[in-house]
């Protein structure tokens, strides 16, 4: 064995970050000084999400080769995520021979899951292909199985989901996304997008919000 893996391999795997994972220290990282404070530590740096979206990216191209991708982005808390995947796809992509054409389509849905994950919906179907809406969330995965069934209706060639964070529960996602970023510990988590009262979005990092933070910023 040599160690590699192989293209089914490798989207079966995400980095799993244990409970009791202490982050990092916050002195180590630059962030926005009116958080100070706030947050507990670095849980994920920027570089580290942005070197996993680069392999998701790889995994989508080689799994979805030449369709037409129709990628549907869940506002607010996917947009970096998503915005940051479709341009590592178009980059790799002009890399090879044959570069894939990807449409992006922006949803706002409210969910009253109390998840902070993120994820984006990524559908393969003709050029023809009517734009949808939709959202999903990876937690108890209830409203992901509701979006599905939505867009199977539609009839795409390929349904493909890719969620940067899934949160472990008690037992677990009822579903999981074909492709996951990381797997954490059920904190809760802000930065890079993803907010608390729509503070913590200007964050490049992944952080752990303190209980001071949660206090400050409560409505």
């Amino acid at each position: 064995m040599d160690g590699r893996l192989d293209g089914t391999e490798r989207k079966q795997k995400s980095v799993v970050i244990q409970e009791g994972w202490p982050g990092y220290n916050l002195e180590l990282f630059n962030y926005p000084e009116h958080y100070h404070g706030d947050i507990e530590n670095v849980y994920i740096p920027h570089g580290v999400i942005m070197d996993r979206i680069e392999s998701i990216a790889r995994d989508i191209l080689e799994d979805l080769g030449q369709h037409t991708l129709m990628v549907l982005c869940v506002l607010k808390g996917g947009y970096k995520f998503c915005a940051d995947l479709v341009d590592s796809i178009k980059a790799q992509s002009r890399s090879t021979n044959c570069p894939l054409t990807v449409r992006v389509e922006f949803i706002r849905l409210k969910s009253y899951l109390n998840d902070r994950s993120t994820e984006d919906l990524h559908i393969t179907g003709p050029d023809d292909l009517s734009v949808l809406r939709g959202k999903a969330i990876v937690g108890t995965g209830k409203t992901m199985m509701s979006l599905l069934k939505h867009v199977v209706t539609f009839q795409p060639k390929t349904i493909k989901v890719a969620g940067l964070l899934v949160k472990q529960g008690p037992n677990g996602a009822a579903m999981l996304p074909d492709y996951v970023g990381f797997v954490i510990p059920n904190h809760f988590v802000v930065g890079y997008a993803l907010d608390y009262n729509e503070y913590f979005r200007d964050l490049d990092h992944i952080c752990v919000i303190s209980e001071k933070g949660k206090l400050k910023y409560k409505v």
